[in-house]
C-alpha cells in the first residue's frame, strides 16, 4: 500500500496507464514538475498542450477517447477560458490549476461542472493535483447509495458524485435502500436524509448497524433541518458523519473522501492482520 498525498489517501499502487491525460499548461515549471510526479506514481504519460491550438490538435489527432484533462483557466492564444469551455463543451471532465481564483471563479467553475480545482498558491500543489487525478481515476472503485425520498435531491447528489467518477445507485425510501444493500455487498458508503415517510434516517442507520459495521460500511447523514441536534442523535445512532443543507460542493466531496480513505485504512489493517495470522499459523 503507498501512502499518497497530504490528506491521507492511500493508494493501492496499481498501474494507471490505460488512462489519457490532456495537460494543459504553458509554464514549462509546472508541465516538467506535474508529468513527472504522475509518471513516477502511476505510470502515466500526460500529453502536453502548452496553448489553445495545441489543445485542439491534441484532442483532433486521436480517436482515443481522453479520461481526464488538466487546465489552467487561461492559456496562449485563449486568454479568456476558451480552453475551459473547449473541453466541457467535449463533455471532457476538468480538474483545473490554477493561480488566477477569487469567489467569482470559484462559482462559475462550480456551474461548469468541473471535477475539482487546485490552486498553484503553495508548495503542495502538484501533490494536491496528483491525489485529485489519483481519486478521480479509482473512484469508480466505490459503489454509494444515495437515500432520498425527493427526487430533487436524489438527483443533484447523484450528479455531484457521477462528476466525481463513482458509481452510484440510489433509493427513495429507507425499505428500498435495505434492499439494496442486500443486493450489492460492495456498496461502501451510503448518504442518506434524515426526514423519510417510510423510514427515517435513524433508524435505517439502527436497522443497517445491527448487520453492517463502520468497518464494511460508512454513513452519512443529511437534513435540512436547522435542529443541530440532529447530528449527535445521527452518529449515535451509528452514523459516521453529518452535514446540514444547503452543504458547499468542496465541502461534501471532503467529507466522502474522508469516509472512504478511513473504510480503506481499515480494510488494509484487516488484510495485515490477516497476513500475519497466516503467516505465524
Amino acid at each position: 500500500m503507498t501512502f499518497l498525498g497530504i490528506s491521507g489517501m492511500h493508494y493501492s499502487g496499481q498501474d494507471l496507464v490505460g488512462a489519457r491525460i490532456l495537460l494543459a499548461e504553458d509554464s514549462n515549471v509546472f508541465t516538467s514538475m506535474i508529468s513527472k510526479r504522475l509518471k513516477e506514481l502511476f505510470g502515466i504519460e500526460v500529453e502536453i498542450c502548452r496553448n489553445f491550438e495545441d489543445l485542439q490538435l491534441a484532442y483532433d489527432r486521436s480517436t482515443d477517447p481522453v479520461t481526464l484533462a488538466i487546465s489552467n483557466i487561461n492559456l496562449p492564444g485563449a486568454e479568456n477560458g476558451e480552453a475551459l469551455s473547449y473541453l466541457i463543451d467535449l463533455s471532457i471532465p476538468v480538474i483545473v490549476f490554477t493561480g488566477t481564483f477569487h469567489e467569482d471563479t470559484r462559482e462559475k467553475l462550480l456551474k461548469q461542472d468541473v471535477v475539482d480545482y487546485i490552486l498553484k498558491d503553495n508548495v503542495f500543489a502538484v501533490e494536491m493535483l496528483a491525489e485529485s487525478v489519483c481519486r478521480f481515476l479509482t473512484n469508480h472503485q466505490h459503489h454509494v447509495l444515495i437515500v432520498d425520498d425527493s427526487p430533487t435531491a436524489r438527483a443533484l447528489l447523484s450528479s455531484r458524485l457521477k462528476r466525481y467518477n463513482f458509481r452510484v445507485s440510489t433509493a427513495d425510501s429507507g425499505a428500498k435502500a435495505l434492499d439494496l444493500l442486500k443486493k450489492n455487498a460492495d456498496i461502501g458508503l451510503m448518504v442518506t436524509d434524515y426526514n423519510m415517510p417510510d423510514i427515517d434516517g435513524f433508524e435505517l442507520t439502527r436497522r443497517i448497524r445491527s448487520v453492517r459495521g463502520s468497518h464494511e460500511l460508512r454513513i452519512i447523514g443529511v437534513s435540512s433541518s436547522d435542529n443541530r441536534l440532529l447530528s449527535a442523535r445521527f452518529l449515535k445512532a451509528g452514523g459516521n458523519d453529518f452535514m446540514l443543507r444547503p452543504f458547499i460542493d468542496e465541502e461534501f466531496y471532503c467529507r466522502v473522501n474522508q469516509n472512504l480513505d478511513t473504510l480503506i485504512q481499515i480494510r488494509s489493517m484487516q488484510e495485515r492482520r490477516a497476513g500475519d495470522r497466516k503467516a505465524t499459523a
